[in-house]
């Protein structure tokens, strides 16, 4: 049993790349994921309520998931063995800021529950799942930067422990319109090839 990498995507600079090929790129900051999310011809209206992470999180797994190699092979594994490892470094700070001057002025005092829901991040992974019905583990971790080593090994863990056949990884950020997500999704295989192993050395060169 090998545990393998399929697919990759990066965004980063307002370029979009997914399996290392760039398919996206616009100079527009203060739309960026609109624009995505117009290209990629998604209908969900509840996207436009989320915060940004949470869009960012949202378009991130959708483009991993949009090519049809993809696609075939997420649709042949249960959801409920499909998890999401992911990690970011400004939590919710965007819609905490938001969420605290809705608060602050005791004159103004109109705290927001479309705003207070997304305050905590790994709310931003229960909209993927949601969307995509996945109902596997899941968890987010907060560190300044990527931790590769935990990302892998825990993810290794619970596809080991036969927990989850398959599991979406990587580092997604969002913080004042700057926007970088890297995500990979990984897969229990029964080979002895393991010529994309899920190991730190094949992370750092698709990273």
């Amino acid at each position: 049993m090998s545990i393998d990498i399929v697919s990759h995507i990066k965004i980063k600079d307002n370029r979009v790349w997914v399996n290392n090929t760039e398919v996206y790129f616009d100079t527009d900051n203060t739309s960026f994921m609109k624009s995505i999310y117009k290209y990629l011809g998604i209908k969900y209206p509840k996207f436009y309520k989320m915060d940004e992470l949470s869009k960012l999180g949202f378009i991130a797994s959708e483009l991993l998931l949009s090519d049809d190699n993809t696609k075939n092979i997420i649709s042949e594994i249960d959801g409920n063995r499909v998890g999401v490892v992911l990690q970011n470094s400004d939590s919710t700070v965007d819609v905490d800021s938001s969420f605290f001057d809705s608060i602050s002025d005791k004159d103004q005092h109109h705290p927001s529950p479309a705003l207070f829901v997304y305050t905590l991040p790994n709310i931003s992974i229960g909209e993927i799942c949601i969307y995509n019905k996945f109902k596997g583990e899941n968890a987010l971790f907060v560190f300044e930067e990527y931790n590769i080593d935990l990302g892998v090994n825990y993810i290794n863990t619970l596809i080991d422990k036969d927990k989850l056949d398959a599991c979406i990884g990587g580092w997604f950020n969002a913080n004042n319109k700057k926007y970088e997500a890297f995500l990979y999704l990984v897969i229990k295989v029964k080979n002895k090839e393991e010529l994309n192993k899920h190991i730190k050395n094949n992370i750092l060169k698709i990273y």
